[in-house]
């Protein structure tokens, strides 16, 4: 099964590699979805990139402290979407696969860490439409397989 690719892969484009890793996390009664939105505007879904001395486990646990104050049992891995993307921010093109876990449990243990993102809980359709990147609609619609909700 080969991945799903989202965003156009320019030719004569020199990408940079930007690997992530992104957890669905959801409420007790798997209607609403936590999202992170950064300080552009845009809504992601919590994680982020994996740094050169981690695993997947190792960068979503960091990540999940950084934005929500969480510490969280990783459940199931829905796989990889790899998406291609212009970083207007950045001025740099990037090729970002993107790893997707399911988190089964959680607890706030502290504020977040980094305290310049806007945490909220959406429905599960909003969230959908909310976020910027289709690698993360398409870790949501993995995970309503998963529950088998459709809202």
């Amino acid at each position: 099964m080969t991945n799903p690719v989202f965003g156009t892969k320019e030719k004569n484009v020199d990408y940079i590699s930007r690997y992530g890793v992104y957890a669905v996390i959801a409420d007790n009664e798997k209607e609403n979805i936590i999202l992170v939105q950064a300080p552009n505007g845009a809504w992601f879904l919590p994680g982020g990139e994996i740094e050169s001395d981690e695993d997947h486990f190792c960068a979503l646990k960091r990540e999940l402290i950084e934005e929500l104050g969480f510490e969280a049992t990783i459940g199931d891995y829905f796989g990889q979407a790899d998406e291609y993307f212009f970083s207007s921010h950045r001025q740099t093109y990037y090729y970002n696969p993107a790893y997707i876990y399911d988190i089964i449990s959680y607890e706030k243990i502290s504020q977040p860490l980094e305290d310049f993102n806007n945490l909220s809980w959406f429905p599960i359709s909003e969230a959908i439409l909310k976020l910027k990147r289709g690698s993360h609609r398409w870790g949501i619609e993995q995970w309503q397989k998963k529950y088998k909700k459709e809202h």
